[in-house]
């Protein structure tokens, strides 16, 4: 009763669990990008600075990339070069075999841009700025600024409204009249400024046609005029409105001035001309401005209080599923700044409510960067400030983009992950005529990078370094997500109509692509290991070869899924027996001589022994290939392989490796991970000036910023307490020793089980499990179980007790340790 209470005193809905105050909070405003704090509605995101007198809010909205659809032919003359490929690497001259690799390259990516700028002036002298505070509300979505200037009080607050799709900014003052400030808008695209009608301020303006990767180096990456392709270079649009009570308002080009208010609401809608990735932006593109007006002037008709329960309503469907207290410690008990904190945790104190609170910040941009009918988070998410973002901000899928969704189904955000889905429909299609084109094969085929438009040649136009550029697993990696999509929900229909179509097109695609090495297996040629390479025996370094580890792990993947959908539709039977053969005959796991799980076809010696990918152990997580409960020798060896690479890495590979070890059973070192990537990075004097780690408002650090490393940390926290990949449920599986009490509400489990566990003394009490679809259940521990109100059989299954029974659709179970 006491915790309904104390959301219906906040005046928040109550929807599920209610959630303690979960913030990152600041006694000084931002004073670089990743001190701000991130807001978003899955399309229109901001960074807000939190300064006084000069607030900054940065915008974005997610459908704002340069260029235009793809063409239908990008290089026609590639697959020519394939059969000289496959020859040279069968030479075994892989210098040869990567130089010609190039000659298989398209264009680049396109890439993501930011909106604009919205700044607020206020009239006053900075200097007698007192008792400041800034935060981000994660249970709410609310970013916060508090000051005082001569005994007045002013509030600002923030939320980006998915309902409603407008960005709001409300200012307050504690006395009558005492708000006078200046509002102000551009962009750093090619834009004007105008003045319509009600005294709305539009900024609008075109993206480039074409904008080059920031690795290129170029002095004129943005190019605004293409002649060879008109329909490249979207439109957008953003409007402001600010309503004042009280006092006086006036808009003209220069901003909106306001005098002697008491309150001001401040709206901002935005649009762009994008219609899909294959429409011309430009001739057959939406009307921004006319989608812009409309959101505002809808927004505009609702008070701020119908506006922010709206919102709150909105988010909260979403984040009140999953609630996570570590040591019974809520996440907001801490009396340090969040960037004091930070350092403090990065000094080497305990604070196990600041990892619930990372576990769930990574939810929160989640759900702020990915919804329904909008576009897939990319490798900023929605938040990027700079017209040249690092890697393009694109989608990248040798892994990064992958990682983004790892917590979309564990963490109790399914319906987070249709972007994704959205994104593979398009890839289908362009990857269709990528197939034709470079390889000559049915199908359809995804490589190393894409954008908005579905990009899915192999980019690098002829000088990208084939160790990512050529990488051609995007699809069958991507097609993952479908049928983890189907196991975590048992949605009949999607398996049907949208993962069944897609895998089986990545299988044809595949099963075209695999080559029989000398020995009779099935091997992928070209191969490579991503953005890795190897020396030979000769000491050669080179990265293209053939049935690369991770190449052979997702193909081993997308068959055997494959297969079981195959079985499940009834269809396709003819097609099923020859994937089952193929699957039976593919090049095997390798364990080299230092006791390591083998990356490249042969044992060959590292160029890079702590390199950041471990693309080779795919087949232990996100897949299900390697266990130490089905296969404890090639688990032995993924364990020797994280030895020999070691911990220190970027700021997502270290993400990565929480989940290995998670799934390697060994909480301890998951936890290591945790730290190690939970530590403060690229401020002034800190010893992490250099290395992968968190920025101040808790964003990933690779560095600079990518927001995978979030995603795969909250995932990788899952992972340690719930695991469900053979077809049970996995009740801490990996807890650290330091995490002795708590509890974890909501989390998903294969089957679609949602699971709530309670621990004590390190030891599991119990766990709640409701059974969404209903159907066989079979739970693990690592002490003995009995279930309430069911017949079911418990069994030991080496270290570990299995339970199963049979649950019926809607019911909820209690499982209990049997002490």
């Amino acid at each position: 009763m006491k915790k309904v209470l104390a959301c219906l005193f906040l005046l928040i809905p109550f929807t599920g669990i209610c959630q303690q105050n979960l913030k990152l909070w600041y006694q000084q405003p931002a004073k670089s990008w990743n001190q701000a704090l991130p807001v978003g509605n899955g399309r229109l995101g901001a960074m807000i600075f939190g300064n006084a007198a000069n607030e900054l809010i940065q915008l974005n909205e997610s459908t704002l990339w340069s260029g235009g659809p793809v063409s239908a032919s990008v290089n026609p003359g590639a697959y020519a070069y394939l059969a000289q490929v496959r020859k040279a690497v069968a030479d075994g001259d892989y210098k040869k075999a990567s130089e010609l690799s190039k000659k298989m390259q398209g264009v680049y990516s396109e890439s993501y841009l930011p909106l604009g700028n919205l700044s607020i002036k206020q009239d006053f002298d900075s200097a007698a700025i007192t008792s400041y505070y800034r935060d981000l509300d994660i249970s709410n979505a609310i970013a916060t600024t508090k000051y005082m200037v001569n005994g007045i009080n002013y509030t600002r607050r923030i939320f980006s409204s998915a309902p409603d799709q407008v960005i709001i900014i409300r200012i307050t003052a504690d006395k009558p009249n005492q708000l006078s400030m200046k509002i102000g808008a551009a962009s750093q695209l090619q834009h004007t400024t105008g003045v319509v009608q009600n005294g709305e301020l539009l900024v609008k303006g075109r993206a480039p046609a074409h904008a080059d990767p920031s690795y290129l180096n170029r002095k004129d990456a943005m190019h605004y005029k293409d002649p060879a392709a008109e329909c490249k270079g979207m439109r957008y649009a953003f409007l402001t409105k600010a309503i004042n009570k009280g006092g006086s308002q006036h808009t003209d080009t220069t901003g909106i001035t306001i005098k002697n208010a008491t309150e001001v609401t401040i709206m901002l809608s935005a649009a762009t001309s994008f219609n899909g990735y294959d429409k011309c932006p430009v001739t057959h593109g939406k009307d921004e401005l006319k989608l812009s007006a409309a959101d505002l002037k809808a927004a505009s008709a609702k008070t701020y209080q119908q506006l922010l329960s709206r919102h709150l309503t909105d988010y909260h469907h979403y984040f009140n599923r999953v609630d996570l207290k570590l040591n019974n410690l809520k996440a907001d008990t801490s009396t340090l700044a969040t960037d004091k904190r930070l350092l403090s945790y990065t000094n080497g104190n305990e604070d196990t409510g600041f990892e619930a609170l990372f576990f769930q910040y990574g939810r929160y941009l989640l759900i702020s960067s990915s919804r329904p009918g909008g576009t897939a988070a990319n490798l900023q998410g929605i938040w990027n400030n700079s017209i040249t973002p690092p890697w393009s901000s694109n989608y990248t899928t040798n892994i990064n983009v992958q990682m983004n969704y790892w917590p979309a189904e564990v963490a109790n955000l399914s319906e987070l992950h249709q972007p994704l889905f959205k994104l593979i429909d398009e890839l289908a299609v362009t990857g269709k005529n990528t197939a034709k084109e470079f390889y000559h094969l049915n199908g359809w085929v995804a490589h190393h990078n894409s954008d908005i438009w579905g990009l899915s040649n192999p980019v690098g136009e002829g000088s990208g370094d084939p160790m990512w550029a050529n990488w051609a697993m995007g699809a069958d990696w991507l097609c993952r997500h479908l049928w983890d999509h189907y196991q975590f929900t048992r949605d009949d229909a999607f398996l049907k109509d949208k993962a069944y179509p897609l895998m089986k097109g990545a299988v044809d695609f595949t099963l075209g692509w695999l080559i029989k090495d000398k020995d009779g297996y099935w091997v992928t040629s070209p191969s490579g290991s991503p953005e890795n390479a190897f020396k030979d025996e000769k000491g050669v370094v080179g990265t293209i070869a053939m049935g690369s580890t991770m190449d052979m792990s997702i193909i081993r993947d997308l068959f055997d899924h494959f297969i079981k959908a195959s079985q499940i539709l009834n269809t396709d039977k003819a097609l099923r027996d020859t994937v089952i053969a193929r699957r039976a005959k593919l090049y095997p796991f390798h364990i080299g001589k230092n006791g390591n799980l083998v990356e490249w076809y042969k044992d060959w010696e590292e160029t890079d022994v702590h390199h950041r990918h471990v693309s080779h152990l795919y087949g232990l997580y996100p897949a299900e290939q390697i266990s130490p409960i089905t296969t404890p020798d090639l688990a032995a060896a993924a364990k020797r392989t994280l030895e020999l690479r070691g911990d220190e890495s970027t700021g997502w590979s270290k993400a990565w490796k929480i989940n290995f070890w998670a799934r390697l059973l060994d909480g301890n070192h998951a936890h290591k991970l945790v730290r190690d990537l939970l530590h403060l990075t690229g401020e002034e004097g800190t010893k992490y000036a250099n290395g992968g780690g968190t920025y101040a408002n808790l964003f990933d650090a690779h560095p600079p910023f990518q927001i995978d490393g979030n995603f795969g940390a909250t995932a990788g926290i899952a992972e340690m307490l719930l695991q469900s990949q053979y077809d049970d449920i996995y009740l801490l599986p990996a807890l650290p020793d330091i995490w002795k009490n708590g509890e974890v509400k909501g989390l998903k489990a294969r089957g679609n089980f949602v699971v709530d566990i309670v621990w004590k003394d390190n030891k599991l009490s119990k766990g709640t499990i409701t059974a969404a679809a209903g159907g066989l259940c079979k739970v693990r521990s690592n002490t003995p179980l009995k279930v309430t109100g069911n017949n079911a059989r418990a069994k030991q299954d080496g270290n570990t007790y299995l339970l199963s029974f049979r649950a019926q659709k809607g019911k909820t179970y209690q499982v209990l340790a049997d002490n």
